[in-house]
Order: structure tokens, then sequence, then C-alpha cells
């Protein structure tokens, strides 16, 4: 993903059913001294304050906005709201909200859950331009990773993917602070701000993944 997802794409192609409905935790927490912040699904009455973030940032966003290439019709926030829980229970996408403060700072979702023969999942994230800098978005990748590989409420998954254009140098150094590993460039990977792009990919597996990685960030 441009490491940033619009309604549609957090939940789209992810629809076959799994039987692995995700039981989202109320809240993933880091360890002491990151401070107030926390990872937390979202939620039906975060529409006002989740439209105020993504309105104000939407210049900052516009170029990994990831869209819909056959230009189907936009989705309301209850509409989105209502095919994430579809999603949920399919056990195929997720989405959490990063809080500082109690203040909405960013997100990062989760999408094409995979079970079977692969066990794999694609993250993506995004952070409000106010917060750059912070560490925010390797904190909350490293804590996602964290619950799907490691924790008892997660979907115990083997592998975890993120997808970066060449020319997002922050989201690049937001993998490499973390270790991930690169696995080469994807031809026409997404449909990004109205256009087919390259994406570079990296990963992790289950067995390669720290969870001190937390502590030490």
């Amino acid at each position: 993903m441009s490491v940033l997802h619009t309604f549609r794409q957090v939940w789209q192609g992810s629809r076959a059913r799994s039987g692995h409905a995700l039981n989202l935790p109320d809240r993933l927490t880091p360890p002491p001294g990151h401070g107030d912040f926390l990872l937390r699904p979202i939620r039906e009455g975060d529409q006002s304050a989740w439209n105020a973030v993504r309105w104000r940032n939407r210049d900052w966003l516009a170029p990994w906005e990831s869209g819909d290439p056959r230009h189907g019709p936009g989705m309301t926030y209850a509409q989105w709201m209502q095919e994430l829980e579809r999603a949920r229970q399919e056990g195929t996408s997720a989405v959490f909200l990063m809080e500082f403060h109690q203040s909405i700072v960013g997100q990062i979702s989760l999408g094409a859950i995979r079970y079977g023969s692969m066990c794999t999942a694609v993250a993506g994230y995004w952070v409000d331009q106010d917060w750059i800098g912070h560490g925010f978005a390797p904190l909350a990748l490293a804590m996602v990773a964290n619950w799907v590989f490691k924790d008892r409420s997660g979907p115990h998954l083997h592998r975890l993917e993120v997808a970066i254009l060449p020319e997002n140098q922050r989201s690049l150094r937001v993998v490499q602070k973390l270790g991930m590993e690169p696995e080469g460039l994807r031809r026409s990977y997404m449909y990004v701000n109205g256009q087919w792009r390259d994406h570079l990919t990296f990963a992790w597996i289950s067995d390669q993944f720290d969870p001190d990685l937390l502590a030490r960030l």
C-alpha cells in the first residue's frame, strides 16, 4: 500500500470467508516509557474526530492515497464501519487508531489476511503531519506485529508484509528502523493517486520477529 488505506482498500480483495473471526483487543499498549500512546480499534463514535484529522491532512496524505481503478461509488463512514465489522467477523482485516493523550494521531490497518497454507497479512499506516517525527509509526507497526504473531488474542499469522512507494522516504525509514527484510520491487502493485504504481516490499516472518523490539524503540 503506499502505507495508506482508504475506506475501500481496507477490506477490498479480502472478502472470502475464512471462519477465523478476529478478537480485537480493547487496546494495545507499549512497554513503559512510551508515554500515553496506545492503539485501539476504530469505532462508530470516532467519526467526527477521524474526519477532522483526515481533512486536516488531506494534502499531506494525497500522494499516498490508494484508490479504486474502476472508480466505483465511495462509502460513508457508517458503511465503512459495517464493512469493517463484516471483515472482522470473516477475519480478513482490522483497523486500529493511534492515540496519544486521547487524541487521534494516526491509523494502522491490517488487510488481505489469509489463513490456511499462507497465514499472512498486509499492514498499512499513516500519521498526522503534526506528529511526524515522534516515532509513532514504527512503534505502532511493532505493536501490531507483536499482536499478530505473539499475543494470545491475535490471529497467530506466519508473515506480515508492508509495501511502500519507492519515493516515500519516511515510510522506508520506518521499516529500516524496525529491521524488516526487503523483498524487492513489485511492479504495478497498487492503484495509488490515480495510477498503477510499483512498490517496494518488506516483511517479517513470525519466528524472526523479536518482541523485545518494542522495549528498544
